[in-house]
């Protein structure tokens, strides 16, 4: 049985976020494989005729279901009435894409099984596990995600995930239902902000190979913009999730470890720079102990600070919130890995 027949045993959702896409909207709603169930389209503001396009596919397309916003709110606001929708309406797994037409609907049963066979809770498209597909990213978006990638390590706890901002996700029901929807952003870090919420919940986040389609769309985020905003945002999310996870939900060594850091390094720099700063002003050197200290300080503080960091590697969630659907259905054999069937090659992407 091929992963198709599996998944029309599923009620797969999927929500569009539309934002000035009238040019692209039908081709991505028209190829929406048959196995998706409803189709919910978001469109955030009326600044074109993407609500009317949408209508028009409705009309004979009974699964694809219109939601406008009078006002332009942001694609985490637009997706979160989008997830409510699904939740509505039954929907077992919930799969976000984006309107533009750079994700290719062809690649979303890759997205949905391990989360149907109940291996992971989200789902999220990773382009830098396609060598042959990345280097048609764009150089700037090239480098932004690969520091977005680290930043992002930091403040949701998955060290293992890689390209943050890929909108081309799927969510367990399960999952999305213990969310708190009220906390994800509602503009432009919005899938940085659902990893970290995840993070809380302790879901297993798995990334999955697929590239994207780059054309003549042009992006509606500046680049310098958001890494400014971005990176307080991180260190924020960062900071609570760390009171968090070690202080108030659990106490491990990596609490013990965090506790005795901050103050070793705070102490340690903050006594050196004062001793540097009076020798160079009253020009008598300072002393070898008071060197030693400084330094002893700052080590053993960035050391146990380094020590805390491999702890919470090792602690990334490994038990899925997410109950089986498909195990009912799926023989032995197939249970006892995960499936290992490679995505389709995109017609002229690179080799």
């Amino acid at each position: 049985m091929s992963s198709q027949d599996f998944l029309e045993q599923l009620h797969v959702a999927v929500v569009i976020p539309a934002y000035r896409a009238e040019s692209t909207l039908r081709d991505v709603l028209v190829a929406i494989p048959a196995t998706v169930e409803t189709v919910v389209v978001v469109c955030d503001g009326v600044a074109d005729r993407s609500a009317d396009v949408a209508g028009e596919v409705a009309r004979y397309d009974p699964r694809v279901l219109v939601i406008v916003h009078p006002v332009n709110r942001g694609v985490g606001a637009a997706m979160c009435t989008g997830y409510l929708r699904a939740l509505e309406v039954g929907a077992d797994i919930v799969v976000k894409m984006d309107a533009d037409g750079q994700m290719d609907p062809a690649y979303l049963p890759h997205l949905v099984l391990p989360i149907a066979l109940g291996l992971a809770d989200y789902t999220k498209g990773n382009r830098f596990l396609r060598p042959d597909a990345l280097w048609q990213m764009p150089f700037v978006r090239l480098v932004g995600n690969s520091v977005l990638s680290f930043v992002s390590k930091l403040s949701s706890g998955y060290w293992q995930v890689l390209d943050p901002t890929n909108g081309f996700t799927a969510i367990s029901r399960d999952a999305l239902s213990a969310l708190d929807l009220s906390r994800l952003e509602e503009r432009y870090f919005f899938e940085s902000s659902m990893l970290i919420e995840l993070g809380l919940i302790r879901a297993v986040v798995s990334d999955v190979a697929l590239p994207s389609r780059y054309g003549n769309e042009s992006s509606h985020l500046s680049v310098t913009h958001s890494t400014l905003t971005f990176a307080g945002k991180h260190l924020r999310y960062g900071l609570r999730r760390l009171a968090f996870r070690y202080l108030l939900s659990d106490f491990s060594p990596a609490s013990l470890l965090i506790l005795v850091s901050l103050p070793l390094v705070v102490f340690g720099v903050a006594f050196g720079v004062q001793h540097w700063i009076r020798s160079i002003i009253e020009g008598v050197a300072a002393t070898a102990g008071t060197v030693m200290l400084a330094a002893f300080s700052t080590a053993a503080g960035v050391y146990c600070l380094l020590q805390a960091l491999v702890y919470d590697m090792l602690g990334v969630p490994q038990r899925p919130l997410t109950l089986p659907r498909l195990r009912r259905l799926m023989p032995v054999d197939m249970l006892a890995a995960p499936p290992t069937e490679r995505p389709p090659r995109l017609a002229g992407s690179a080799r």
